[in-house]
């Protein structure tokens, strides 16, 4: 919880604080954003491989845990200097104290909840049932400390000042590895029984594979050259089925990536919206636009305890699945309500964009439009669902048809799904901020918000979002689920 909490802490308003103290545009912001972003989340590839292949998780956690804490220090201490050295070197103190807390997540995140999972034992029908309502729950209270630092975090850095707001979350992550130590004599140690590394067992596989392309994969363990008497293994029957089960994950992973650039507007686009609008709920108190960010983590912490508590025990009744609906319906179900919310999106922008026109407000970059920034909350509302249903649902899936000794993995390989989506959105956004002024043109994304066209772009990912869903749905009803357990 500490985590998330410090995490959203700095990127919800990061966009505003690049556009405002710093200076950027908010192109050159967003795909800061979106690269920043996408660091934090593919970084856990390479945690992951640390944790399975070498430190343990627990060993990987404690380290991650301390990266993060120095870095959340030196951000602190770059906002506090801000007036005191250059522009151009507190940007570059900036950016390296960002980076090191996107690499402490790297080593943080798939670790500790890996760990969390590990705690379940496979072989207790009990505790394997459990499990399944761990990650909701899990889910649950990590939304509720995000949630937290969306409306204390933000409120205080637009507020009072930044320092304080970057300092907070540094301060909670000193107390929380307190916390996770003094706990270290209580928790369950996977104890490896093979000692080769796993992830050359895996890429030992693929090696074989490749070199010998004329056969199927189940044959790779037999020596190359196929001649009789030569019949020894280089592969096991067990490496061999480690290897088919990441293979066929692929296509699932691939069409869930769209998701992951829709996800990616919430931190960004939406919060740059949100800035523009009227943003009082009472005549003397304006919300942070980052606030806005709280409508998502919000719909998880209402719905989570509805869809386990209420949807799950209903579908369990109809369907006699102990889950309810399969793991893969119910990520289904989130990328579908991924296409509504960007339709929602574009009509809620094309909506603003009408009201700046009659207004006058079309020249005025700076003018506050007269249209409640309550018009936001359906679409990150509708997201809000989609992430119970599919990012919630596909952690539960990857780790559960996963090799077995790559837990880790599991979990960074769903970080950087939305890590690549982010990187992809940058792309996107790039390309397009390019395309669309290169002959002199109004940039869908100009810093003028009432001359872009964010409708457009919500539309264009729409569009993308309906044709991955659709072969997201082809690739899920021929997909065979892993049967084998842990031991």
């Amino acid at each position: 919880m500490a985590e998330r909490f410090a995490y959203y802490g700095i990127s919800s308003n990061l966009i505003i604080y690049l556009t405002g103290p710093l200076g950027q545009s908010t192109a050159t912001a967003a795909a800061n954003v979106n690269a920043w972003s996408g660091t934090a989340f593919l970084s856990p590839l390479v945690g992951a491989f640390i944790a399975d292949s070498f430190w343990g998780q627990y060993r990987t956690i404690v380290i991650a845990s301390l990266v993060y804490i120095l870095g959340l220090g030196l951000l602190t201490l770059s906002a506090a200097l801000r007036s005191s050295i250059s522009s151009q070197l507190q940007i570059i103190f900036f950016f390296l104290s960002l980076y090191l807390v996107a690499l402490a997540q790297g080593g943080h995140k798939p670790s500790v909840q890996a760990f969390g999972a590990y705690q379940f034992d496979e072989e207790n029908e009990r505790e394997r049932k459990a499990k399944s309502s761990f990650f909701n729950w899990w889910n649950f209270f990590l939304s509720t400390s995000v949630l937290i630092g969306l409306l204390v975090l933000s409120y205080v850095q637009e507020n009072l000042s930044w320092e304080l707001g970057f300092g907070i979350p540094c301060i909670v992550m000193c107390f929380s590895l307190s916390i996770f130590l003094l706990g270290s004599m209580t928790y369950r140690f996977r104890i490896n029984n093979d000692q080769r590394n796993p992830f050359v067992r895996i890429i030992r596989v693929f090696g074989e594979a490749a070199k010998n392309r004329n056969i199927f994969l189940d044959k790779v363990m037999i020596e190359p050259n196929n001649q009789k008497g030569s019949e020894s293994k280089v592969c096991s029957i067990n490496d061999i089925e480690d290897a088919k089960e990441i293979i066929r994950l692929v296509p699932i992973l691939l069409t869930c990536l769209t998701y992951t650039v829709v996800y990616a507007q919430s931190t960004t686009l939406f919060t740059k919206q949100g800035a523009t609008m009227d943003r009082y709920i009472f005549s003397s108190f304006q919300i942070p636009s980052a606030a806005l960010q709280s409508f998502t983590p919000a719909t998880l912490v209402i719905f989570i305890p509805i869809y386990d508590r209420v949807i799950v025990p209903i579908a369990r009744a109809i369907t006699r699945k102990p889950s309810g609906i399969s793991m893969l319906q119910r990520v289904g179900s989130g990328l579908f309500l991924s296409v509504v919310s960007m339709v929602v999106a574009g009509f809620v922008e094309r909506k603003r964009l009408e009201a700046a026109i009659e207004n006058g407000l079309s020249a005025s970059p700076n003018g506050t439009v007269p249209m409640s920034v309550f018009w936001l909350a359906p679409q990150f509302l509708i997201l809000g669902v989609g992430d119970v249903l599919t990012l919630v649902g596909l952690q539960e899936f990857v780790y559960d048809q996963f090799p077995v000794d790559l837990k880790s993995m599991s979990f960074a390989v769903g970080l950087g799904l939305v890590g690549s989506g982010s990187f992809l959105s940058s792309f996107l956004i790039s390309a397009i901020d390019k395309f669309t002024k290169g002959n002199g043109g109004e940039s869908w994304f100009s810093d003028d918000l009432n001359k872009a066209h964010l409708d457009y772009f919500y539309w264009l990912l729409a569009g993308v979002s309906a044709f991955s869903f659709s072969a997201y749905v082809y690739f899920a009803r021929s997909y065979t689920y892993s049967t084998r357990i842990a031991v």
